[in-house]
């Protein structure tokens, strides 16, 4: 079955980025190491914790279009 997430905790933070955030759902434990975890386009850095739970680190948004 496909990853689903139920929570993610802060659902905001500063867009210098940097925030650690915990996402919590079932079916993690099968993520790739890299690439699974973005934010808007932005790909985040993160650590698979349990099939249940990723930590993750948000990247700093993206402010110019140019």
């Amino acid at each position: 079955a496909a990853p689903t997430v139920t929570s993610v905790s802060p659902t905001a933070g500063p867009t210098a980025g940097g925030t650690t955030v915990v996402i919590t759902g079932t079916g993690f434990s099968a993520a790739p190491g890299t690439g699974a975890v973005k934010f808007g386009a932005a790909n985040a850095t993160y650590t698979i914790n349990s099939n249940t739970q990723i930590t993750a680190t948000s990247p700093a948004a993206r402010t110019t279009w140019w």
